[in-house]
């Protein structure tokens, strides 16, 4: 595999002038956080009904959307916001828009969770209204910078399959919602599964895949892998999120089950590429980020495998409901947990530069303790949840609940520790 000269370490040439302030992209951290807590809280009240279900409001929906909203999109949000001008070298032209997501998304994800949950039409529309603007200014606010983008070309090519995503599952969850008023949807159970598709894979999944290409070799201190390698894995990735949606639209099983083949082979290549340089990078001991990183990688394929398992009616009346729950909770979310765990107080260092104070190093801005808790957990939890679905077990899925629940309030000490630290730090400078 041919190694490129030009190391990923070097996008944070300048960095400091592109950063934002430290708390618009934090609220965001924060928010995910809190939201990761009240997700496990909400699987262990609604453990009966996951196993089998398959659709329509209610709790689970609430506690669905809940994960992807609260969670990985307020993660995505934050994330993009200050990572993208880190990495392009561009700055944002201005930062209303920023402000701007945080008064429609907080509010909207509030009110559309609370209508599934209530079952209530005004609030699920009301929701879905202010979610729609806050991601459509999201959406404007990372494509003007992806237009402006001359570097980093495979991570901007998987971002804008993102956006696009983004754009078309918008456009079905509002459909969805109205749906529930109006009955006006041909086959609403087939637009759900769109929707997901497009929100998990398409979205999140290359979202996840192009910050990838970024990170890791960053944080490995590696070179970028070949770039041949990447590009023949995203069109592939491409070719399979395209031949899936075609395939679900037309209800063709068959079109489904090639591009699965096809999207595993694309999520393999990218693995490879990302192995690579974890083999190859100076850093080796990268710390249970990274083993939760590894493992969600696995979790990428294996959720691809059921996705056609479950197309070929191998996973019985649980089959929805245990690849959802690999896809969302073994995949997305413990990759999203093992980068955080790196971006937190990587911004936070960042940020911690005042009158030739030595920042600290990235060890000494939180306690390992509530890392070492929440990764034992979030596995534990992960393994007996997707069990417990599998054998339709609720009581099981309950104690993972327990167990998730403990891992995630872990985490969220592990952010305010970093806070602490980040405004201790300030004070210690403001006082000299």
């Amino acid at each position: 595999m041919k190694k490129p000269p030009k190391l990923p370490g070097m996008i944070l040439m300048d960095a400091q002038r592109r950063l934002l302030p430290p708390l618009l992209p934090f609220l965001f951290f924060i928010v995910a956080a809190t939201c990761h807590a009240g997700v496990w809280l909400g699987v262990i009240f609604v453990a009966e009904d996951i196993p089998s279900y398959t659709g329509g409001p209610g709790p689970v929906l609430a506690v669905l959307h809940l994960l992807t909203l609260g969670v990985m999109m307020a993660t995505a949000i934050g994330a993009a916001i200050q990572l993208l001008p880190v990495a392009t070298g561009l700055a944002h032209k201005s930062l209303l828009p920023a402000r701007l997501l945080m008064w429609l998304f907080l509010p909207g994800v509030l009110c559309l969770t609370s209508g599934f949950m209530l079952t209530d039409q005004f609030l699920m529309s009301a929701g879905a209204l202010l979610v729609t603007l806050a991601l459509m200014v999201f959406l404007h606010i990372v494509t003007s910078m992806l237009w402006r983008a001359t570097t980093l070309k495979l991570a901007v090519a998987h971002a804008w399959i993102s956006m696009a995503s983004l754009f078309g599952l918008l456009g079905l969850g509002v459909a969805l919602v109205l749906d529930f008023d109006f009955a006006w949807l041909l086959d609403h159970q087939n637009t759900a599964a769109q929707h997901m598709v497009l929100a998990a894979c398409g979205f999140m999944g290359f979202l996840a895949i192009g910050f990838g290409n970024i990170l890791v070799p960053m944080f490995a201190l590696s070179q970028s892998p070949s770039g041949k390698v990447g590009w023949v894995s995203w069109t592939f990735l491409v070719a399979g999120l395209v031949g899936g949606l075609a395939g679900l639209n037309f209800q063709l099983n068959a079109l489904i089950l090639i591009a699965a083949v096809v999207g595993l082979i694309g999520a393999a290549l990218h693995i490879k590429t990302m192995v690579w340089c974890l083999q190859n990078g100076m850093r080796k001991k990268l710390g249970l980020s990274f083993v939760l990183i590894k493992g969600a990688w696995g979790m990428m394929l294996l959720s691809i495998a059921l996705g056609a398992a479950l197309i070929l009616d191998l996973l019985g009346d649980q089959g929805p409901a245990l690849f959802g729950f690999v896809l969302l909770f073994g995949w997305l979310l413990t990759y999203i947990k093992g980068m955080l765990q790196r971006i937190v107080p990587f911004l936070a260092a960042m940020n911690m530069s005042k009158r030739n104070h030595k920042p600290p190093r990235l060890s000494e801005l939180a306690a390992g303790l509530p890392l070492k808790l929440h990764a034992v957990c979030h596995v534990l939890a992960i393994v007996l949840g997707a069990a417990s679905i599998a054998v339709d077990q609720s009581v099981g899925l309950q104690a993972a609940g327990v167990i998730g629940f403990i891992g995630a309030a872990s985490f969220v000490w592990f952010c305010f520790s970093v806070l602490q630290s980040y405004f201790s730090y300030h004070r210690t400078a403001a006082q000299d």
